[in-house]
């Protein structure tokens, strides 16, 4: 039923790429923008490669993941301000007014997800795009802590994932259960219009987006099972990009552009 519905989807967004060969619409005729939506990316962190693209662009700077989750404190203080981003404005790459004349007309907004954790989730995050525009018009960002693991592993487990990036002590002031985190996030939907308040309501003219289908098909499913709740439905459905680069290019996305490069 999930792999239908999938399918039905990306026929979906195919309306904003219909089928041609690759010369009649050239790659500098698709949008390309900056953004990441987890923490454990380069562009959320100070390290060696952020400290070269800060060289690079002298207005960069890491995001604040207290703000992400609407929990920073220090809005009033310069030197804070100064030191920590607190946008999603994108930066464009290109000129994409060839895009904005190809949009969908079934989509409003694509919620971009891509979760963190192999065992048990560590980190929810969706950005909330403008199918119209490409722009940023809202986000969602929660750690997640496990729930079927010792806090010993789990020290171990954030310190491997988290640790080398300098972000572990957020995540530890940061992180609640899974339900909770579902919770919060079906409350920021119903906040933006997303889906409705009842039980099992689908998303309103809006679509999940994620490289792979992992994220949804694999790992939510799994997460919905160790924190012993029902599987959303509004994760019944989603658009692969990977499916649709496949059905534009007519071959597969490689490890080399699988990952945007900063």
């Amino acid at each position: 039923m999930a792999n239908s519905r999938v399918c039905l989807l990306r026929h979906n967004l195919n309306a904003l790429f219909p089928p041609c060969s690759t010369s009649m619409l050239s790659r500098s005729a698709l949008p390309a923008r900056r953004f990441v939506t987890s923490a454990s990316k380069e562009s959320l962190i100070t390290s060696p490669s952020t400290e070269q693209s800060a060289n690079k662009n002298p207005r960069w700077k890491p995001m604040c993941l207290y703000y992400t989750q609407d929990k920073c404190t220090m809005m009033q203080d310069s030197c804070h301000l100064q030191k920590f981003n607190h946008s999603f404005c994108l930066e464009d790459f290109v000129d994409d007014g060839e895009y904005k004349n190809r949009h969908s007309e079934d989509l409003d907004y694509f919620l971009v997800l891509d979760l963190e954790g192999k065992v048990e989730i560590l980190e929810f995050p969706v950005l909330m795009i403008d199918a119209r525009s490409m722009d940023v018009v809202a986000f969602f960002h929660r750690f997640v802590r496990p729930t079927e693991m010792s806090e010993e592993r789990i020290n171990q487990y954030i310190e491997g994932k988290y640790g080398k990036l300098g972000v572990d002590r957020v995540w530890h002031d940061t992180a609640i259960p899974f339900d909770e985190v579902i919770t919060q996030f079906e409350e920021w939907m119903q906040k933006h219009s997303l889906c409705n308040k009842e039980p099992d309501s689908r998303l309103r003219r809006a679509a999940f987006v994620t490289c792979g289908n992992w994220d949804i098909k694999t790992k939510i499913p799994q997460q919905c099972k160790v924190a012993k709740m029902k599987l959303p439905s509004y994760f019944m459905e989603w658009i692969n990009l990977k499916d649709v680069y496949l059905n534009f290019y007519k071959r597969r996305v490689s490890m080399q552009l699988s990952k945007p490069q900063f």
